[in-house]
């Protein structure tokens, strides 16, 4: 029997701890995007450099753009893309069945 592809990219992406995560929280975040620092205030757990890490995954994959503001100081912040805005619609029922699941 053969893995389906299209799976096994999709866990590719997903399966990478906290790469779900940021791509939620960009896609809940009231501007439609956030800094560096915004991530890392609100995933406390997550190292800086882990950070620095996934969010490049994270434009390699296409899922997400890092849009650096020149002036002084250059500032950067990071948004979904179309991609990327695509999959938070797949996220919404793992969520669900987590609520079914899972209590807090």
């Amino acid at each position: 029997m053969e893995i389906c592809p299209y799976l096994q990219y999709s866990f590719e992406i997903l399966g990478k701890k906290w790469n779900g995560l940021i791509i939620h929280y960009l896609s809940i975040s009231p501007n439609g995007s956030a800094h560096f620092s915004e991530i890392k205030r609100d995933l406390p757990d997550i190292t800086p450099r882990a950070l620095s890490i996934k969010l490049s995954e994270l434009v390699e994959f296409g899922l997400i753009k890092k849009n650096v503001i020149t002036g002084s100081p250059v500032t950067i912040s990071y948004e979904l893309t179309e991609k990327g805005k695509t999959l938070t619609a797949a996220l919404e029922p793992i969520q669900k069945w987590a609520q079914n699941y899972k209590e807090f």
